[in-house]
């Protein structure tokens, strides 16, 4: 039986997390030991010690070393995440102390990517020191990673939570979506579509449940029509418009700001047809009650600049 939090956290040692980490890339005790400066018999001890805190072995012994066991390398992953944010915080202790600065992480559903760069562009010309990460992801995941402390902030829709009052959230605008393909689609040329011209063709899609896969069956319904068969399912922007790249017959519905950006390229053609339904809005998702680092407050400033002048 694994061991209760407290008594993991009373018995784990950081020093003991980096041998995990070494053990790992070196797969050997003696290059291990040597990497995080300890004696070969002070790292077999360290390692046993850290098995008898978890209880369960986490290396299999074998003549070429050692190798993780599944519980280890769940125990290594941890580990390194660890030695990530002890990282960042670092990084933001420094930026704090410099009065500028500071590490921002930031989550983004797909349509809200090109009001985000905005965004931290502007913020990174007056805090060009500013370390920022950006995850784009679903609204579900997101918000899980607001709940683990690990995004600052999240551009997404908190009402996909079962608990959406966890949160505080600043609503933007309404996502407008429409209907793309490959600039030689053989529908390009219609100077008005309906969707059962479409039907016909390949679609990718969002993942079910999520809400524009919710928005695009609707319509479909709407039209008495059965949704497309053996669709591609993704949430990435770089795999849609790959998809879209490599068959000139599919379709995709997509946010109209990036549609609008990947069109400019040349990367893809809209279509003319005009959804019925309109999506939900998104907005600016923090923990509720949780205090904004400085980096996260002037990012939230930024948008609602933008928001306030459009």
């Amino acid at each position: 039986m694994i061991p209760a939090l407290p008594t993991i956290v009373s018995r784990l040692r950081l020093k003991q997390l980096r041998l995990l980490i070494a053990l790992d890339e070196q797969g050997s005790l003696h290059r291990a030991a040597e990497q995080v400066f300890i004696s070969q018999p002070g790292a077999t001890k360290s390692l046993h010690e850290i098995e008898n805190t978890f209880g369960f072995e986490l290396f299999t012994r074998n003549s070429q070393g050692l190798e993780p066991n599944d519980l280890g390398r769940c125990v290594i992953r941890y580990a390194r995440l660890i030695h990530s944010d002890l990282a960042h915080l670092r990084e933001e202790m420094v930026g704090i102390l410099q009065g500028q600065g500071g590490r921002l992480s930031v989550g983004t559903i797909m349509g809200a990517v090109p009001m985000l760069m905005r965004a931290l562009g502007r913020l990174r010309q007056k805090q060009p020191e500013l370390s920022v990460e950006i995850v784009e992801d679903t609204s579900a995941r997101l918000l899980g990673l607001v709940d683990q402390g690990r995004l600052d902030l999240a551009i997404c829709r908190s009402s996909v939570s079962q608990r959406p009052d966890a949160y505080d959230c600043l609503t933007l605008h309404p996502e407008q979506l429409t209907l793309v393909a490959h600039p030689d689609h053989p529908a390009r040329a219609a100077t008005k579509l309906e969707l059962s011209d479409l039907s016909i063709y390949r679609w990718v899609v969002y993942p079910t449940n999520m809400p524009m896969r919710l928005l695009l069956e609707r319509e479909f319904s709407q039209c008495g029509l059965e949704f497309p068969r053996y669709p591609v399912e993704t949430a990435s922007t770089f795999t849609m418009l790959s998809l879209l790249q490599e068959d000139p017959e599919l379709v995709a519905v997509m946010p109209l700001a990036v549609a609008e950006f990947s069109e400019k390229f040349g990367m893809i053609r809209r279509l003319p047809f005009e959804l019925q339904s309109r999506s939900e809005p998104y907005g600016l998702v923090a923990r509720h009650g949780s205090t904004l680092s400085a980096a996260a407050q002037l990012l939230l400033d930024e948008i609602r600049s933008e928001q306030l002048s459009g």
